[in-house]
């Protein structure tokens, strides 16, 4: 179901939300990579409703250019990466804490849950969204904002193989956090998206399973 929202400071963006057929344990607000909100964060989205959760999936690139659904070839990768570079870190912020009240305002308890660029959102909500009760990220950046510190627990997926994405960051966050928890898996960059050459289905799963317990643990 697509939405409109408002974000703090007026802008207005679209949002695609899947909701479960029966009770609804929680509520997640799903981030994309840098690929906008394409087929697969749409699939993802899904996954999340089947599991009983009410989702919505933010299309953060409408600050720059509205409707932006990429694919994963070279020309892709490249026009995803121009645009993450000029909205930058701080504006998304605004339109995840949009969609989290909208979930809150249902009643829920809400989480975030982010890959890639998503995945250094989902850290960032954590640390500047009030009221969040769990955070999950994918192989994001979030060590390059380490020093901010999150307010509720956060759980952080690593691939081995990652040459973007250290994954010796997993063990960095859980040092310095008590309420971080990290997992490393021997998979290259981008192992959840069955859409990309990287995905490894077995991390993937494994994944999956922890998110779910995780959420299960902290929104429901």
């Amino acid at each position: 179901m697509g939405l409109t929202v408002t974000a703090r400071d007026g802008h207005e963006f679209g949002a695609y939300r899947a909701d479960p057929d029966g009770a609804v344990k929680g509520g997640i607000v799903v981030i994309q990579e840098i690929f906008g909100v394409n087929i697969h964060i749409r699939d993802v989205t899904d996954g999340f409703a089947r599991a009983g959760y009410a989702a919505i999936a933010p299309q953060i690139f409408d600050r720059v250019e509205r409707g932006l659904e990429l694919g994963y070839t070279g020309d892709d990768v490249a026009r995803g990466r121009d645009t993450r570079a000029k909205l930058g870190f701080d504006d998304p912020i605004l339109d995840i804490a949009a969609c989290v009240e909208i979930l809150k305002g249902e009643g829920l308890k809400v989480g975030t849950v982010g890959y890639c660029y998503g995945g250094a959102l989902a850290w960032l909500s954590a640390a500047r969204i009030d009221g969040l009760s769990a955070a999950v990220g994918y192989y994001g950046t979030a060590a390059n904002f380490k020093d901010e510190a999150p307010k509720c627990p956060v759980l952080l997926h690593y691939g081995e193989k990652d040459q973007m994405i250290p994954h010796s960051d997993a063990d960095l966050l859980k040092a310095m956090y008590r309420n971080v928890d990290a997992h490393v898996y021997p998979a290259d960059h981008g192992f959840n998206c069955d859409r990309r050459g990287s995905y490894h289905k077995a991390s993937a799963d494994i994944a999956l399973d922890r998110t779910l317990a995780f959420f299960g643990e902290h929104l429901t």
